[in-house]
């Protein structure tokens, strides 16, 4: 008899980490263009706890539609299963990792199978397991969305122009704040991979890990303030974004830029004065992106950072760990 149920961690309301249930739902079926992919690992990122606490910190015109119950997350690495009659490049067999459909809330991927767009995937690194490259897909295309190359004309909701990323090189500084998280630590060797000089800033615990990355220098916030340390940087990317992102507009040299990720409060008189541009973008799936970035993972001249694993059963757990803070690289479930 073929296995018609899967278990999966799904949302029946919003709250904290208690709201996640492990619940045995139907094993969807592959649409067009879709394939059935039997999950091995998932990666936990901050826009599962925006939909966990009902997105309470996105202004309401720019909030996602979804309707409960619904199984959170986007990023997933595993095995395919099944493949659309209308899909040629993926074959079942084959192991692959993607962001699914972001944005938006409908990824699915907190389940031991999941239905996902042949289009968001790229065949995964075998360099590398699927714990590593569950944790790649969002913060690695975050950083390579801000940095390296846009890959698409969609405007953010944050801002009307397009983000135009500074080309990198050889003699830039790039200081990246938050620089141990998901986001941050893709982007630090992102950079020194173009060849910039970058300065990291994070708790006094990351420093080691920071400098086995390529840091060139290190500031731990807990101590010194970084816009009084440096200045004449040419790219600041904010990964902690929000109130106080603006503070580091002072630590830019004229015609430096400022990259929130999560976007601050920004006074343009301000920015004018200082010659300084602010910009920013929102991440989206993109396989070709993401195969070229695992071409680096293969290498090893990106690698990704484990924090913490935690059975998909213990989904709840993973988020307790995520909202103490401090998570140096990213944090993965993984799939039985």
């Amino acid at each position: 008899m073929p296995k018609h149920t899967m278990r999966a961690v799904r949302l029946h309301e919003h709250g904290g980490p208690e709201v996640l249930r492990y619940d045995e739902v139907p094993i969807p079926e592959p649409g067009p263009g879709e394939v059935l992919v039997r999950v091995h690992a998932v990666g936990i990122n901050p826009p599962d706890w925006y939909l966990r606490d009902g997105m309470s910190n996105l202004p309401e015109h720019v909030r996602p539609k979804f309707s409960l119950p619904v199984i959170p997350g986007t990023d997933l690495s595993g095995v395919v299963e099944a493949v659309a009659a209308d899909v040629d490049d993926i074959r079942v067999g084959d192991e692959v990792f993607g962001l699914l459909r972001f944005p938006g809330f409908d990824g699915s991927t907190y389940a031991q199978y999941v239905a996902a767009p042949a289009s968001d995937l790229a065949h995964k690194p075998t360099g590398i397991d699927h714990v590593h490259a569950a944790g790649a897909p969002m913060a690695g295309l975050t950083a390579w969305q801000f940095l390296i190359e846009l890959g698409h004309d969609h405007p953010s909701p944050f801002q009307a122009a397009q983000h135009r990323p500074v080309p990198l090189r050889t003699g830039m500084t790039v200081l990246v704040n938050g620089a141990a998280g998901g986001v941050g630590h893709f982007a630090l060797q992102l950079a020194k991979w173009k060849g910039a000089r970058v300065i990291a800033v994070a708790s006094g615990a990351h420093e080691t890990f920071l400098k086995e990355l390529g840091a060139d220098e290190f500031i731990d916030y807990t101590k010194s303030r970084p816009e009084e340390l440096v200045h004449d940087i040419d790219l600041v990317l904010d990964t902690v974004g929000g109130h106080d992102s603006k503070r580091f507009l002072r630590t830019l040299k004229r015609g430096g830029s400022q990259f929130p990720v999560f976007f601050g409060e920004f006074d343009e008189e301000e920015t004018a004065k200082l010659g300084v541009t602010v910009t920013g973008t929102q991440v989206r799936s993109n396989s070709t992106q993401l195969a070229e970035l695992g071409r680096l993972l293969d290498a090893g001249t990106v690698r990704v950072a484990i924090d913490s694993t935690f059975a998909l059963a213990d989904a709840r757990a993973a988020h307790e760990r995520a909202a103490r803070g401090h998570v140096q690289g990213k944090i993965v479930l993984t799939v039985a």
